[in-house]
């Protein structure tokens, strides 16, 4: 069994002596473990050493850092079933987990590391960032930099520097509403794909779109179906940069991260020169925490809407059936964003999350008003189904 440090637990009487509970200067020992130094913070994530022991948190600490915390339990509710989730989490049961959240009702009462999983260190979140590139849009929508209407216009429509003499039939049938759902009805061989790497200088700035939009089959009603990945993110992030002032980089660090709080991230540059709008995005599981918050209050942050609600509600519905083989029956996707329902005995409750290979995830449960936050490295991603067994019913009484 892995030794565990349960920091302010012993009040709640869950866990006997065999457990192991650390001595006072262990557990600041642990404490102090459970973050990187400067040194460290600086190595690529893989080579991050994994922790001697799991660190579990049931009175998360106050950081200054825009996120009320609280303690779980503390309303009497159950909370074994969680702190077993935890300890088999840190016994290696369930897989690579790095880190496992929970905040009800805006306050974070549960806060744990495991292995790579540090409170001070950026986490990768593959495609979880799409989720992201998802909330910047709808702030460029907040504040009026486009519309709910401007979701169904033509997307080559938003970009002035394309020559659509050279464009592929059909083009102009590609919007921000089907590119956000993954219809946008591109399609490319491997071939072309390792091509256009060949030739970095024709995909800098809306060169990208254009090589996409010359280099693709035509674009019809009947390809204008769900087909994840094959760059639709980055043609969103193509009108970002095109409708907001400045740059979009400027953009997402100003208006979205820095409301927020979020100042310890990675955000990486695509080939064009854009921020990456599908993945290359690292950022602490606390600052994920924030991101979930922000959907959970409909856009709202520091009572000021930052994300338009309207925008919101319809990127987190189920508006497509995803295709992929390996995926879910009963997921659907909204705009970069997925929905799924969980169920707890008898009764069923919506979830909307971020998800990224590898196990990243950000789960609203709006009717229990919970934000979970996952992160992992592995590609056993069980975790929807532990956090129904486990997580929901707590709340759910």
């Amino acid at each position: 069994m892995a030794q565990l440090t349960f920091k302010n637990l012993l009040s709640f009487g869950l866990l006997c002596v065999s457990c192991g509970l650390a001595s006072a200067q262990e557990n600041q020992k642990n404490i102090a473990a459970h973050e990187v130094t400067a040194a460290e913070a600086k190595l690529e994530f893989r080579d991050i050493s994994l922790l001697e022991e799991a660190f579990i948190d049931a009175t998360p600490a106050d950081k200054s850092d825009g996120i009320t915390v609280g303690r779980l339990g503390d309303d009497g509710r159950k909370i074994g079933s969680i702190i077993s989730l935890a300890q088999e989490i840190a016994d290696g049961k369930h897989g690579n987990y790095d880190s496992l959240l929970i905040a009800h009702k805006g306050k974070l009462l549960f806060e744990s590391y495991y292995l790579r999983g540090r409170i001070n260190l950026p986490h990768p979140q593959a495609s979880a960032t799409k989720s992201y590139t998802s909330l910047v849009l709808g702030r460029a929508i907040q504040m009026g930099y486009l519309s709910m209407d401007d979701l169904d216009k033509p997307l080559i429509s938003f970009l002035k520097e394309l020559d659509p003499t050279k464009l592929v039939e059909g083009a102009e049938k590609i919007t921000l509403h089907k590119t956000l759902t993954m219809s946008s009805g591109m399609r490319f061989s491997d071939e072309q794909r390792d091509n256009m790497e060949k030739n970095p200088e024709a995909i800098k700035g809306q060169g990208q779109v254009q090589t996409y939009l010359e280099l693709s089959a035509p674009i019809t009603n009947e390809s204008q179906t769900y087909s994840y990945g094959g760059g639709q993110s980055n043609l969103a992030m193509h009108v970002i940069e095109a409708v907001v002032p400045g740059t979009a980089k400027a953009f997402i660090k100003h208006e979205l991260l820095d409301k927020i709080g979020i100042t310890d991230y990675r955000w990486q540059d695509a080939p064009s020169g854009l921020p990456e709008a599908g993945w290359k995005v690292s950022l602490t599981s606390r600052d994920m925490l924030k991101l979930g918050n922000l959907v959970l209050n409909k856009g709202i942050w520091g009572g000021k809407q930052l994300v338009s609600a309207d925008y919101l509600s319809k990127a987190t519905s189920g508006l497509v059936k995803p295709t992929q083989d390996w995926m879910p029956d009963i997921y659907r996707y909204g705009y970069f964003w997925y929905q799924a329902p969980l169920a707890v005995g008898d009764k069923t409750y919506n979830s909307k999350s971020a998800w990224g290979g590898g196990g990243q995830r950000v789960i609203v449960v709006e009717e229990l008003g919970l934000t979970i936050v996952v992160t992992a490295h592995h590609r056993e991603d069980t975790i929807m189904a532990l956090i129904a067994d486990s997580i929901l019913p707590v709340f759910a009484e």
